[in-house]
């Protein structure tokens, strides 16, 4: 099958790890498409283009040039702080590129997406496990993103029925490869939790300040269900193959492991992994952020006969190989942006 990825940018590290793994699965036809500018070659397969999605010629003639059967969809901004502070760069980039890309698909015949969403469309949810009918409400502007791009996908398939669509649910994607080649390095200070200990674990950052300690949780820290990257791309490739199921129209599967995990038990799972202490500053709440979300994954397991195999334990031993290996990432050079 024919396929070409679009990417995001350094945060994604999602993209490359299907594309590693779905080589090992199909053996012909994948083109990488970046949507933003990476910190470094990391991996060559197929060919590769490098293109902002919302550049209607530029994604028409790869079209033109290329016979793909199947998108697999991650490119966009992630960082949910960002969003709250720059909502209108998200809905540009978020929504403008994803409305080219489906436009560009339908216009050459290719009508089958595995779409990247998020758990955050979930927003502040009143119970969990988060089952795949939950009412949805995201709580910051980049949810609603994925919100809106959710139900774009719905009125496509809807208005036109050869379309198939699977929306991907993510939940909290961490860990590394367990080569230790290929990891997460986001330039500046990361948004997200794990990037940045893996940072103060290999000196590049004094502390972890830990956003919120009085949520009702069992340590006041804020509970997310963190899924190992490998089990993420394993899931891609069964939504893939489930794209051949003649019943599907648009759909919709979590992909989490069904178990929440606070902030401070991944420190302290990563701090066991890495014999490192990770040093904490305690402060308030960030805009946006949920107190407990995590997945109900009985769907995925039933019909796209996928499961989560890694525990935290088996995340934080990865993404620490990878740390050690390439402390300061891609370029292999300290990070002048914002030092400590």
């Amino acid at each position: 099958m024919p396929l070409v990825f679009i990417r995001g940018s350094p945060l994604q590290m999602k993209g490359l790890y299907v594309m590693m793994h779905s080589t090992s699965y199909l053996e012909r036809g994948v083109q990488p498409l970046d949507w933003l500018e990476w910190e470094a070659e990391i991996l060559s397969i197929g060919s590769e283009r490098r293109v902002d999605l919302r550049d209607k010629p530029a994604i028409e003639e790869i079209f033109r040039s290329n016979k793909f059967d199947a998108v697999i969809h991650f490119a966009g901004l992630k960082a949910v702080g960002e969003s709250v502070e720059k909502p209108l760069m998200y809905y540009n980039n978020n929504l403008i590129g994803t409305i080219t890309l489906l436009e560009v698909m339908s216009a050459h015949g290719c009508k089958r997406l595995v779409f990247s969403s998020s758990a955050t469309v979930y927003g502040w949810p009143k119970e969990v496990p988060c089952t795949e009918e939950f009412p949805l409400s995201a709580a910051n502007p980049y949810g609603r993103t994925k919100l809106f791009i959710e139900e774009i996908c719905r009125d496509v398939q809807k208005a036109d029925s050869e379309w198939k669509i699977i929306l991907l649910r993510y939940f909290n994607p961490v860990g590394a490869h367990s080569s230790g080649l290929i990891g997460e390095d986001p330039r500046g200070i990361p948004n997200n939790l794990m990037p940045f200990v893996q940072q103060v674990a290999v000196g590049r950052r004094k502390e972890l300040k830990v956003y919120g300690t009085d949520y009702a949780t069992k340590d006041g820290t804020g509970v997310r269900d963190y899924i190992h990257v490998v089990d993420l791309a394993d899931g891609h490739i069964a939504a893939l193959q489930k794209l051949s199921d003649p019943s599907i129209g648009c759909e919709v599967y979590n992909l989490g492991t069904g178990k929440g995990t606070s902030v401070l038990e991944m420190v302290a799972a990563f701090e066991k992994a890495s014999g490192k202490k990770i040093p904490m500053v305690m402060t308030g709440r960030r805009p946006g952020d949920a107190e407990i979300v995590y997945a109900a994954t009985k769907k995925a397991e039933r019909e796209l006969k996928w499961k989560a195999k890694y525990g935290i334990e088996e995340m934080c031993r990865d993404q620490w190989n990878w740390a050690k290996k390439n402390p300061y990432g891609y370029e292999g050079t300290p990070d002048t942006s914002n030092g400590h």
